[in-house]
């Protein structure tokens, strides 16, 4: 996979592309349920882009989170992944093609395995495809990876050693990687994940009326974790472009491979931070302590991480568990495993008890 930059993939994907309306959301899917066919026009949209004949595809959905995610089978046999982008959500054209230069970049590492984009007939990695509105969605499409996500395994935790070096691997490519001319992406700064500019949610919306116990006890942990981190500078060694979302949804697994199938949510932010993402949604579960300890150990496997490291990576998995919490504002239940969605704001209740007990608790 070779872009030469950000800009000329961008370039590619405005052609023929349609004006979107700040009301189009993903809510346009809503009224699909997990292994629904695809909207037809974007059956009909993926298969020309695509070069497939319509009448040998369907388009079964995936999950809808951020984006809107289909399998797409050819003659009844899954032969890729079809992503769907919530217009907007990551900046525009330019930023999706960002994500692909580094998507291309990181297969030099030759130890990560990575989801494999699939050219349109046309040449570039995207393509925009137009609703009965006139409205244009970019499209994405993979090719297929056997397995199953580590989010439906019992206990992914024996996992996380490769997912800690890997982490490793990644944010040792980003401070050496020129990015090409054009390379924009979002930042995952504090404001970014907390408080009335974050990205997916206030988490206090997801407390409600009446339980100021609750969110008395939140924003002290939010306060602890902004305290940690007030030593935490922004340099070349400590920021740059991170996955931000290396979690169980987003690893899958073929017996003793992993591959990584997701980078949408790849920006700029702390690269600890991607220790945080790792253990999403499931801070509160049992097996967590040893995913943790498990990703530390296969992080040191290529670079050290000190004590100082280990708080902040603590505190920053306290902000992200407040900011998943605001996820659940927004989001379907049906993102997440069963069970899940509904865990969150007792989970999370939880872990601030524990982490304001000791902020290294999942390490301890």
């Amino acid at each position: 996979m070779t872009i030469s930059s950000a800009s000329d993939v961008a370039a590619d994907l405005t052609v023929g592309s349609a004006d979107v309306s700040a009301a189009v959301s993903l809510s346009t899917f809503d009224a699909l349920s997990r292994g629904a066919p695809a909207p037809y026009w974007l059956h009909r949209g993926v298969c020309a882009a695509w070069g497939l004949d319509p009448d040998r595809v369907d388009m079964p959905l995936i999950t809808v989170s951020e984006n809107a995610t289909f399998r797409l089978d050819l003659d009844s046999r899954p032969v890729g992944v079809v992503r769907v982008s919530q217009p907007g959500y990551v900046g525009g054209p330019e930023a999706i093609a960002s994500e692909l230069a580094w998507l291309g970049a990181l297969h030099e590492i030759d130890e990560l395995n990575l989801i494999s984009p699939v050219p349109t007939i046309r040449g570039p990695f995207t393509a925009v495809v137009k609703d009965t509105q006139g409205n244009g969605w970019v499209c994405v499409s993979t090719r297929f990876i056997q397995g199953e996500v580590l989010e439906d395994l019992p206990d992914p935790a024996e996992h996380y050693q490769v997912i800690g070096r890997w982490s490793a691997l990644l944010h040792d490519h980003a401070r050496r990687w020129d990015k090409p001319h054009g390379f924009t992406r979002f930042t995952w700064a504090y404001t970014d994940m907390v408080g009335p500019g974050s990205r997916w949610g206030r988490w206090e919306d997801a407390v409600g009326e009446g339980s100021e116990a609750d969110a008395a006890l939140l924003r002290s942990a939010q306060e602890r974790a902004l305290e940690l981190l007030g030593d935490l500078p922004r340099t070349r060694e400590t920021w740059g472009v991170i996955h931000a979302d290396l979690r169980p949804s987003n690893v899958m697994t073929d017996g003793e491979r992993l591959t990584i199938i997701d980078f949408d949510d790849c920006g700029f932010g702390y690269f600890l931070y991607d220790y945080a993402a790792a253990l999403s949604f499931v801070e509160h579960e049992p097996y967590a302590p040893a995913m943790a300890r498990a990703w530390v150990a296969g992080y040191q496997e290529v670079a050290p991480l000190s004590s100082t490291d280990l708080r902040h990576a603590s505190a920053l998995s306290m902000l992200r568990r407040l900011t998943m919490l605001g996820w659940t504002t927004n989001h379907r239940a049906d993102a997440l495993p069963d069970g899940l969605h509904a865990a969150q704001l007792p989970g999370t209740l939880t872990v601030a008890r524990r982490f304001l007990e000791s902020p290294t608790w999942l390490l301890d």
